[in-house]
């Protein structure tokens, strides 16, 4: 099955009337009944970080489209980190041992 990304919460920081921060939230979800797995990956993402690389240009939230606020989120990364707990927690669980409610303690 196909990784269903969603783009779930956008919190805008404004400063002059434009966003200077983006608060960000993507469900990521695949599989389906014993398969089914969701993770919900944030990030919190400045117009300039504390380095001053340049994440995006400043603007009016109504300015913003869905593709835009999208393309903010480093989904490369979460691609992967997705892939990593899918495979941990479907594809190869841990081998956890069994309780065996039936076991009689000897004399």
């Amino acid at each position: 099955m196909a990784v269903t990304k969603t783009l779930t919460n956008a919190i805008p920081y404004n400063k002059d009337s434009k966003v200077e921060r983006w608060d960000l939230t993507m469900k990521y979800e695949e599989g389906a009944n014993a398969t089914y797995y969701t993770s919900d990956m944030t990030t919190s993402l400045p117009a300039v970080d504390e380095l001053g690389n340049v994440n995006f240009t400043p603007k009016a939230e109504a300015s913003w489209t869905l593709a835009e606020i999208t393309a903010l989120c480093p989904t490369t990364l979460w691609d992967e980190v997705f892939d990593n707990q899918y495979s941990d927690a479907i594809t190869n669980p841990p081998d956890n041992p069994v309780p065996d409610p039936d076991y009689v303690i000897p004399s």
